[in-house]
C-alpha cells in the first residue's frame, strides 16, 4: 500500500446535532450529539488509514484545544505533522435532520502568521520525500491566502509529488491553475467558481477545455452520480440508492477512494465504482468509516459505471 501525506489548513471541531426536523426560530430538542475532530484531509486520511495506507496528516491546529485532535491521532494511527499555533481550532455545528438534510453553521477560524506558515512549509518540505501522494483539502484560514496555497502546491510538485485537491471559490481557481493531479469539486462549486453552467457533461467539458490541463478531474453531483473527464477513459457512475443521514463526508470519501484506487492499480471502471460504492456508504452514518468488505461488495453491485462519448458531451 502507498503512503499519503493529507494536509487540512483549516480544521474543525464537528459537533454534529441530530434531531426529527429543524423548526427555525422554536424550541428544537436533540435526539444525540456527536463531536469528532474533523476537517476534509482529516477524514480523507481515515478512509485511506480504513483502506490499508499509511497516513501522514499535517496542516494547522489551534493549540489550546488541541487534545481532541491529539487523542484522534493516537487512536487512529496517523502519524501526526501538524503545526500547532496560537488559539483555538474552530467548531462547526451540523444540524442533520430526519430527512437527510443538514444545515452547517461553520466557525471562521483561527489566524495564521507568517512564522506559521514558514513553519508548515519547511516540516512539508521535509516529508516530501517519504509519501508518494498529497491531498490537500478544505478552506483556507484567516491569514493564508490563494497565492500561498499556490505555492505550497508548487513546492509539492518540484519534489516530483502528486497533488489531489478539494477545495471552492477563490482557492479552487488558484489551485487549477497549478494543474493539479486531481480535483474534485462538486457542480454547486465549480458554478460558484467560474459563474458558469457546469451540470452537465458537455458543460463540464466546455468548461475544463478552457482551463488548465488536469489529468483527473472528478465531478460529484449528488443524486445525479460522478462524471470523472479523463482524455482516454472519461466516465459516469450512477451511485446506489441509499438511506441518506448525512452527507457530511461523502465528497471525502469519494477523493480517497479515487486516491485508492489509482495507487492500487485498479482499472478505470472499478476504481470509480469502489469511491462510489464508499461515498455511497458514508451518507448512511454520521462519521467516515468504509464499509466492511461484504457491504462494499454489495454497494458495488449496485453502483453502475458507462462511457462517456462525444455524443454526450454534445448534448
Amino acid at each position: 500500500m502507498a503512503k499519503v501525506l493529507t494536509i487540512t489548513l483549516n480544521p474543525a471541531i464537528d459537533v454534529t446535532i441530530q434531531l426529527n426536523e429543524l423548526q427555525i426560530g422554536e424550541v428544537n430538542r436533540q435526539e444525540s450529539v456527536e463531536i469528532h475532530a474533523a476537517g476534509k484531509g482529516l477524514n480523507i486520511a481515515q478512509v485511506l488509514k480504513d483502506l490499508g495506507h499509511e497516513v501522514v496528516v499535517s496542516g494547522f491546529l489551534g493549540a489550546i484545544n488541541r487534545q481532541i485532535f491529539d487523542d484522534h491521532f493516537k487512536e487512529a494511527q496517523f502519524q501526526s505533522e501538524f503545526i500547532y499555533i496560537e488559539g483555538e481550532t474552530r467548531q462547526n455545528i451540523k444540524i442533520a435532520e430526519h430527512s437527510g438534510r443538514m444545515t452547517d453553521l461553520n466557525g471562521k477560524g483561527f489566524f495564521v502568521s507568517e512564522l506559521d506558515k514558514k513553519h508548515l512549509f519547511q516540516k512539508i518540505e521535509m516529508i516530501l520525500p517519504l509519501v508518494d501522494v498529497v491531498a490537500i483539502a478544505g478552506s483556507l484560514p484567516q491569514g493564508f491566502s490563494v497565492d500561498e496555497l499556490k505555492q505550497l502546491i508548487k513546492l509539492i510538485q518540484a519534489q516530483g509529488k502528486k497533488v489531489a485537491l478539494d477545495t471552492s471559490g477563490k482557492a479552487l481557481v488558484a489551485a487549477i491553475e497549478c494543474q493539479p493531479w486531481m480535483i474534485k469539486p462538486n457542480t454547486d462549486e465549480l458554478v460558484e467558481s467560474y459563474q458558469l453552467p457546469a451540470t452537465t457533461y458537455a458543460e463540464q467539458k466546455m468548461l475544463f477545455e478552457n482551463l488548465a490541463k488536469i489529468e483527473h478531474v472528478v465531478i460529484s453531483m449528488g443524486e445525479d452520480g460522478v462524471n470523472w473527464l479523463h482524455d482516454t477513459h472519461p466516465l459516469h457512475a450512477t451511485a446506489p440508492k441509499v438511506i441518506v443521514k448525512s452527507t457530511v463526508g461523502a465528497g471525502d470519501s469519494l477523493l480517497a477512494g479515487m486516491i485508492h484506487g489509482l495507487l492500487s492499480g485498479f482499472s478505470a471502471e472499478e476504481t470509480l465504482k469502489t469511491a462510489t460504492a464508499i461515498a455511497s456508504h458514508a451518507v448512511t452514518q454520521v462519521g467516515f468509516r468504509i464499509p466492511n468488505t461484504e457491504k462494499l461488495n454489495q454497494l458495488k453491485a449496485q453502483t453502475t459505471i458507462n462511457s462517456l462519448s462525444e455524443s454526450d458531451a454534445n448534448c
